[in-house]
């Protein structure tokens, strides 16, 4: 007996709606499911009016949505396991954490019903309730959180948690948060994934800080550019720093080894100045000295003035500093062996 093959017939309304769909999810660059549970009629509304011009919502049935996928097929398919309950697809031409970021801040505190599952602990904070006293009292102690009667008013004496994440909300507890104006829930389109580029992504993997990771790339590109320097490897970033870097380097070279080079002659100048004025201060005869070196005191090597950069400045400070102590070792070699007639033959 041969079995017999059962062949389904969609309804024209169907193949239009699926069709429509599909060309929903080929018109974004993203592509997501978003939860759409517990949301007034009213609320959605506004949050869609939010969107427009940067996302667009579109609701249908979930069975429809599912066939939508699996025809527009490659991996965007892959969201018909996000297809359940209350949901509907979201596209946007925005990357998905950019999405991500827009619908977590377009999200209200709302109240919670009774029968609803806590979204986190539930907790009334310690103070004063604003209210009479009365039964009220009673209602707080019943739902488990420290309260008595004080100074004409009801008061929480402590931080009360009255729900832990994941449990139901009962009557009672759905009475009393009305009463204080609590609101432990976030009404707002839920994402629930998104697929953009090839790859699917989860709120998980969305949630970013957006100032540490600023922060990260900053760190990393100075860290590469610090590498680029040492290495002495050029590119458009470090050129003008190694340029200078290189400049700053063959200046020390030039005035350590003396080298008469436009650049380098007025350090060098400086240089024997100051060596000059150092010798003239360790002699205490000043009619062994010129007139215009009597009475004068040591004065502090000039600087080159460069742009280099401070390491580079230091590399010459030290090449200066280190002629200058030879410098000076020859000259005490040359005193011991003239005496004070002979340094006042080499200034006079």
């Amino acid at each position: 007996m041969s079995s017999v093959r059962r062949t389904e017939t969609i309804p024209e309304w169907k193949r239009e709606e699926v069709d429509e769909l599909v060309e929903f999810i080929d018109s974004y660059q993203s592509v997501g499911i978003v939860g759409v549970a517990g949301i007034p009629s009213r609320q959605l509304q506004a949050m869609r009016r939010e969107l427009h011009g940067s996302a667009a919502v579109r609701m249908s049935r979930n069975t429809l949505t599912t066939r939508a996928l699996e025809e527009v097929g490659d991996s965007v398919e892959a969201l018909t396991e996000y297809v359940s309950g209350q949901v509907a697809l979201i596209g946007t031409n925005d990357n998905p954490f950019g999405l991500f970021k827009q619908l977590e801040a377009s999200k209200t505190p709302a109240p919670i019903n009774a029968g609803e599952v806590a979204p986190n602990d539930i907790v009334i904070p310690e103070g004063d309730t604003g209210v009479d006293p009365g039964p009220f009292v009673g209602e707080l102690q019943t739902v488990g959180a420290s309260a008595r009667i004080m100074d004409g008013s009801i008061k929480v004496t402590e931080d009360s948690t009255v729900l832990e994440e994941g449990e139901v909300v009962d009557d009672d507890l759905a009475n009393v948060l009305v009463e204080l104006g609590i609101e432990p829930k976030e009404v707002g389109l839920d994402l629930r994934a998104v697929y953009s580029e090839g790859v699917l992504f989860e709120p998980e993997e969305l949630e970013l800080d957006v100032d540490e990771y600023e922060a990260d790339i900053r760190s990393a590109a100075a860290a590469a550019r610090n590498l680029s320097v040492n290495a002495a490897y050029p590119t458009a970033a470090t050129a003008g720093t190694l340029l200078a870097k290189a400049s700053g380097e063959a200046k020390s070279v030039g005035l350590f080894a003396e080298i008469e080079s436009p650049d380098v002659v007025p350090d060098l100048i400086g240089k024997a100045d100051a060596q000059l004025r150092a010798l003239a201060a360790q002699i205490d005869d000043d009619e062994a000295l010129p007139e215009e070196l009597q009475g004068v005191e040591a004065a502090p090597a000039a600087e080159p003035t460069t742009d280099d950069a401070d390491d580079e400045e230091e590399q010459a400070d030290d090449n200066t500093e280190d002629a200058e102590e030879a410098d000076a070792d020859d000259a005490d070699e040359d005193d011991g062996d003239d005496g004070g007639d002979g340094l006042g033959a080499m200034f006079g």
